[in-house]
């Protein structure tokens, strides 16, 4: 490869990382062919790109981005997971694919701007995602909207009550009670 082909690849790189939201470094070394495409489809069925990269170029693209914070992971086999959305996503699809596949190994991540370890991006991967987090905050503040309602119903359920309790009691009274009570 000539310094022209260099230059256009790390280009290339360069506008493959922006704009994401998390990248994971594997280290692909013990899969055959058939892994790698089974394991690149699943993650294109996510929008998610998978590159195998090589790392004097991957640091040269990443010079002056958050993925510069990766150097020092630009290491042997080298594959990079980009997700521009749901960084859970991305987790989850890795972790799956590690239970069945344990030869692929989970270098680091770079999730939303912060290194994060093998570990926390198997953690990341049991948070729900995040239309099922939304949904959990919805139905929390719904729930709490409807108890509110009903603690306001019945307090002016007992409100009513004791007003109307009170003019019954007028009701009965005499003319002349009526003028004596208070």
């Amino acid at each position: 490869m000539n310094r022209k082909e260099k230059a256009q690849v790390v280009s290339d790189l360069g506008g493959k990382v922006k704009g994401f939201q998390a990248v994971v470094l594997t280290n692909y070394r013990g899969l055959n062919v058939e892994q790698m495409n089974h394991l690149r489809q699943r993650l294109r069925e996510e929008k998610i790109s998978y590159h195998v990269v090589k790392n004097t170029l991957m640091k040269l693209a990443s010079k002056g981005t958050d993925l510069e914070k990766l150097d020092n992971y630009f290491e042997g086999p080298t594959a990079m997971a980009i997700s521009y959305g749901d960084p859970v996503l991305l987790a989850k699809i890795l972790s799956e694919f590690v239970k069945t596949q344990p030869s692929l190994e989970i270098k680091v991540g770079l999730i939303q701007g912060k290194v994060t370890s093998p570990e926390e991006v198997k953690a990341l991967a049991t948070m729900p995602s995040r239309e099922v987090l939304l949904g959990q905050i919805l139905g929390g503040i719904q729930g709490t909207a409807s108890q509110l309602g009903a603690v306001i119903y019945n307090a002016i359920k007992q409100v009513l009550g004791i007003i109307q309790a009170r003019a019954d009691q007028l009701s009965k009274q005499t003319p002349e009670e009526t003028n004596t009570a208070p």
